[in-house]
């Protein structure tokens, strides 16, 4: 092994977790996901493979830990969630791209980098949580900022990256003078200033503070679970959820994704990864270990998100959403939604 190699195990990656030497039937993933949502399926690829899986878990700094290693980096595969932080690990030619009739068949367009650079893995949606009795079936994005929700919308910061996502999202479809209208709208209908998380939206409607709310998929499978204690499942108790979509699209999805990185010293194996994780099984495990949905059409969804209804996803490729992520923090700056 390159010598510069061997410093990099011995030194960069100290008290990030340990790496041994990489054998050819070994690879590096540097990930973003908590270890113990990822690892049994890991262990699935290795048992299924025979290639071994070297993890290191980042918190927070992953493209700037790629970055500095430069080309001594021993990273294969770079896992995070936001497609924020996938498209910026393109932007700063972290990545490489990878042509794969599995990876392209399985995964749709919108949900890729259209030079393979990226892939999503798992989908979590922005929904509507609602008071369970109001008499309400389907929404729109858009109705939002419609005055008959005057003092009725709990939603947490617009600064939020899910919420900067949504707005961006919006811009996509209607634009910028059209998504500052929208932000304004919204402001004037929330019920109590924005902030909190979006499982505070629930707990908000249970309180009788809001009818409605903006929230993540996956935050209802957590409560409705169980695995939030029993406070948030008399939470979820309180609420029905709709899937919303906008009027000239779908449901806004935000994602789980991965990449192979520019300098990868296992690239075969890497995406060899990358092409088990969007198998059926991988696929359904991936997605019930978090209450995700598949990016996979034919896997299956949690029993709990499967109650949700089908999710029609939003076709606007991702990366448009992501070009205009810093227009959409700028227009709830400048409308004030968090004041």
């Amino acid at each position: 092994m390159h010598a510069s190699k061997l410093a990099i195990l011995v030194g960069t990656l100290a008290g990030a977790g340990a790496v041994m030497p990489v054998a050819a039937q070994e690879l590096n993933l540097y990930t973003t996901r908590e270890p113990g949502l990822i690892q049994p399926l890991l262990d699935s690829f290795t048992a299924s493979s025979g290639v071994k899986v070297n993890t290191i878990f980042l918190k927070e700094g992953l493209a700037e830990r790629v970055q500095q290693e430069g080309t001594a980096s021993l990273a294969d595969v770079l896992m995070t969630v936001d497609i924020g932080n996938l498209v910026d690990l393109t932007d700063r030619g972290l990545t490489q791209p990878v042509e794969s009739a599995v990876l392209s068949e399985a995964i749709p367009a919108n949900l890729r980098d259209e030079a393979g650079n990226w892939f999503a893995l798992s989908q979590r949606a922005r929904v509507l949580y609602a008071e369970k009795d109001l008499d309400l079936s389907e929404f729109h994005y858009e109705d939002l900022a419609d005055p008959a929700w005057k003092g009725k919308v709990c939603i947490r910061s617009g600064q939020h990256p899910y919420n900067v996502a949504l707005t961006a999202a919006y811009i996509v479809h209607h634009g910028e003078d059209a998504a500052r209208t929208w932000l304004t709208g919204v402001k004037d209908n929330l019920a109590r200033k924005a902030g909190g998380g979006d499982r505070d939206v629930a707990r908000d409607i249970m309180g009788g503070i809001c009818d409605i709310g903006i929230a993540n998929s996956y935050y209802v499978g957590l409560m409705r679970s169980g695995a939030g204690g029993p406070e948030q499942e008399e939470w979820a108790k309180a609420i029905k959820v709709i899937l919303p979509t906008f009027e000239d699209g779908g449901t806004q999805v935000n994602v789980s994704g991965a990449a192979v990185a520019k300098n990868a010293p296992n690239r075969e194996q890497a995406v060899q990864l990358l092409e088990y994780l969007v198998s059926d099984a991988a696929q359904k495990e991936y997605a019930e270990a978090n209450f995700e949905y598949p990016v996979r059409a034919s896997a299956g969804v949690d029993p709990i998100i499967a109650e949700l209804g089908t999710l029609s996803t939003d076709e606007v490729n991702l990366t448009e959403i992501a070009r205009q992520r810093k227009a959409a923090s700028e227009l709830a700056e400048e409308v004030g939604f968090d004041n």
